[in-house]
């Protein structure tokens, strides 16, 4: 009665493969199913995109680093205003005496030589580095949050891989035991299915931590705090993209990529500082003016127009105006002027350095995703769906009794190990394929 209530065989998916498998009780299924709901959830779920765009708006380091555009935005600003005028203003006392004068006179700056148009130039290439930085860093984490997506993922599936069979190894225990009990097997065999199944349960524990370990690193990418619920939605075997030629990606790639495109800005940046540094090395001029009150005397006594006597004392009025030179003679800005040209040399090498990184990182790509694919079409065609076969083969013979437990459980341990290999192999295909992102610079290859 028990026997013919408990075996039962289903057919379920993981990874894509179908094998057969001993149906647990209903309270089993249940804590399986609780426990994967912390993890996957096909409707509600995160997929990949949703992962990337949440990370792009709530990571803390990435909006440090966009903090760091706006305060070059208001070096830019600040580079346009003009410097300000300078007033001075000035009073003389005669000591025991009425002389005193008074004066109060202003300069302006006028930047000759082109000092104000370079430093804005300046300002304005460093914003443009700013941007490219921040932009490349978005393309790293995009392809970062990726990348931990599809780890999560795969070390998900391996729990529930191991989880399935841990109730099959339970349920084929429950059996075992009804033999025993009714003296059809020895109790040898019950003690060999309690080792195994006790193996998967330890086996259950440090996937399940690697999971929890996985999410709680894809959170932090993410910008979510560790105790905040996280759930993913998707697989390996959804359809891509079709990947375009070498060329055309590595035509893209030196075009899009936002490093390739900051040491170009570097480039640039230099190249200003260069014609600022130059600038400062002309002439420069200020104007001026200003206006004197004078209140002088002599301690005498004279006539005046009507033939009075009065202190020798008046009052007098003064305009004054001028006009400052700075005259590059012995200061032309001559080493600011070398290391500005040094610096160019060095970007230049840069970015000569960087396009040869890039095109080896878009070859590189592509040949690992190449190689990764066709391991897993061979593992798929030619050892996955074998091993599968072999496991129901071996399962059924020793259900007819003519194999030993032995031999089932080393299928089965095969079998468990084939089953995460291939999912490492479809791991590395998709790792491949985002490496391929990172490198190109094109997100569209990764399914939406």
């Amino acid at each position: 009665m028990f026997l013919n209530f408990t075996k039962k065989i289903i057919e379920f998916g993981c990874a894509g493969g179908l094998f057969a498998m001993l149906v647990s009780t209903p309270i089993l299924a249940q804590a399986q199913t609780t426990t994967l709901a912390r993890y996957l959830d096909q409707t509600s779920g995160m997929t990949a995109d949703e992962a990337v765009a949440f990370a792009l708006a709530n990571n803390g380091e990435l909006a440090a680093a966009r903090k760091e555009i706006e305060a070059a935005r208001a070096l830019v600003k600040q580079a346009r205003l003009r410097p300000n005028p300078s007033v001075e203003f000035s009073r003389q006392e005669q000591i025991g005496g009425t002389d005193n004068d008074t004066r109060i006179a202003g300069s302006l700056p006028l930047e000759l030589g082109g000092r104000r148009k370079t430093r804005i130039n300046v300002a304005e290439a460093e914003l443009n580095l700013r941007e490219k930085e921040v932009a490349n860093r978005e393309r790293l984490l995009a392809a970062e949050v990726r990348a931990e997506f599809g780890k999560a993922l795969a070390q998900t599936l391996k729990l529930k891989l191991i989880e399935d069979l841990l109730e099959s190894v339970l349920q084929g225990f429950r059996l075992v035991q009804a033999r025993v009990m009714e003296g059809k097997t020895p109790p040898l065999e019950e003690n060999m299915t309690l080792v195994e199944l006790n193996r998967l349960r330890s086996l259950r524990e440090t996937e399940a931590g690697k999971t929890e370990i996985a999410f709680l690193e894809l959170r932090n990418l993410l910008g979510m705090k560790p105790e905040e619920p996280l759930r993913l939605r998707g697989d390996f075997t959804n359809s891509v993209a079709l990947l375009p030629s070498l060329d055309e990606a590595t035509a893209n790639a030196m075009q899009t990529r936002p490093d390739l495109q900051a040491v170009r800005a570097m480039e640039l940046l230099t190249e200003a500082q260069i014609e600022q540094a130059r600038a400062g090395g002309r002439i420069d001029a200020s104007v001026s003016a200003g206006y004197g009150r004078n209140n002088f005397g002599f301690p005498v006594r004279g006539f005046d127009q009507t033939g009075a006597l009065r202190p020798v004392q008046d009052v007098f009025h003064s305009l004054r105006f001028g006009v400052t030179l700075e005259i590059p003679v012995r200061n032309r800005n001559q080493g600011a002027i070398e290391a500005a040209i040094f610096n160019r040399e060095a970007a230049q090498k840069r970015r000569e350095f960087a396009e040869l990184v890039v095109r080896r990182e878009v070859a590189s790509a592509f040949v690992r995703y190449e190689s990764s694919a066709r391991a897993r079409e061979i593992f798929r065609v030619g050892v996955r769906n074998q091993a599968s076969a072999n496991l129901n083969v071996v399962r059924q013979t020793y259900e007819l009794g003519a194999r030993n437990l032995i031999e089932y459980l080393v299928e089965e341990r095969r079998f468990l190990e084939l089953e995460n290999n291939f999912i490492d192999s479809q791991l590395e295909v998709y790792l491949a394929r985002v490496d391929i992102e990172r490198a190109t610079f094109a997100p569209e290859l990764i399914t939406r």
